[in-house]
């Protein structure tokens, strides 16, 4: 059988000048790979969920900007810095939480600025792309080291949403910890939610951890304070879109709720994410812009509607959990305790203590 850690992928990959990515709105029934030559395909890709998670996302906006250069360098090449940057501005605004998407953007654009010619920046965005998703792929393992040692020995864990090297450059942020801790026999069982609408837990978490070997189980979202009531979890790891400076954690909704639980039922909750996920610019979780999504993925199953007609939906996809209700941050770089504020800060400066 394959092993937990055997089982990870990568979901998205630079190939002769174009993307490769894992369509995941079509799993865990379909594996159908998509080729995409068109910066505007990646845009449209990261909208409609085909590769999803922030650190993937930001990974996928990095070679966004790569196929525009070669594209613009043909098109516009007495005007290429300034379209690069308007196409740039579009590929990061593609999806407007997740932090890790505008922090690739910008290191590309960095590395286009500081490019010794036009005729060298189309090869060195390539080369800074690869670079970001080897990288995401490094802090994925490291933060599976640090935080498996956090998990209580036999335990069973929660996970929401889908945190796994589908959301990532490879690996995975959760659960990378949780597959290296399954693979170290720490743990003996994890718990996925199903995270609706989009049913990310249902769909990609599950497949996941069955690919692995996992002795895992599925649950209605609303189960996930029986279970923990009633002594079934032992811990809850979760990813994050975003952290700012406080350590309020914005993460797919429903996040905010398991939070709660957990301090309620005496149950650590710990958050994993890369230093590139940290928004230190960002005081507080009050300033973290909350995408909306369409009110379709809640009405609607596989085009089919669902809710009565008539009714309005609302559709968050993200909430805010307060740093109160953290009890650990995973990085690549170490496992940063209250307080969050100095902690973070060490923790980007390469102080971790």
């Amino acid at each position: 059988m394959t092993s937990a850690v055997q089982a990870a992928i990568r979901p998205i990959a630079w190939v002769d000048g174009r993307v490769r990515l894992i369509d995941q709105t079509l799993l865990p029934h379909r594996e159908v790979w998509l080729e995409l030559s068109d910066y505007r395909e990646v845009v449209a890709a990261i909208k409609e969920m085909r590769i999803r998670g922030a650190p993937a996302i930001g990974v996928a906006g990095a070679y966004a900007v790569a196929i525009a250069a070669a594209e613009l360098m043909v098109t516009h090449p007495g005007d290429f810095a300034n379209q690069l940057e308007k196409a740039a501005s579009e590929i990061g605004d593609a999806r407007p939480t997740g932090a890790n998407l505008a922090w690739a953007v910008d290191r590309m654009l960095h590395t286009a600025r500081t490019s010794e010619s036009p005729a060298t920046v189309v090869e060195a965005l390539a080369t800074e792309a690869m670079a970001i998703q080897d990288e995401d792929e490094d802090a994925n393992r490291a933060m599976g080291r640090h935080g498996a040692q956090l998990l209580p020995q036999g335990g069973a864990i929660l996970t929401h949403c889908n945190a796994g090297s589908l959301a990532t450059g490879g690996f995975g942020t959760a659960l990378g910890i949780i597959m290296t801790a399954w693979e170290d026999g720490r743990i003996s069982k994890v718990i996925a939610t199903e995270t609706r609408p989009f049913l990310q837990g249902a769909r990609l978490t599950a497949w996941e951890l069955t690919k692995g070997g996992v002795d895992a189980s599925l649950i209605a979202d609303s189960a996930a304070g029986h279970m923990m009531q009633t002594g079934a979890v032992q811990a809850v790891v979760t990813g994050a879109d975003r952290i700012a400076a406080n350590g309020d954690v914005a993460n797919k909704i429903g996040t905010y709720s398991l939070a709660v639980l957990a301090k309620e039922n005496g149950i650590p909750f710990y958050v994993a994410a890369p230093t590139s996920t940290l928004d230190l610019d960002l005081p507080s979780g009050r300033d973290i812009v909350i995408e909306y999504r369409s009110p379709d993925e809640l009405t609607e199953l596989n085009g089919e509607r669902v809710a009565a007609d008539g009714i309005d939906a609302i559709n968050p996809a993200f909430d805010v959990t307060p740093h109160r209700y953290v009890t650990a941050i995973v990085t690549e770089k170490g496992v940063v305790r209250k307080p969050y504020g100095s902690g973070l800060r060490n923790t980007v400066e390469g102080t971790v203590g």
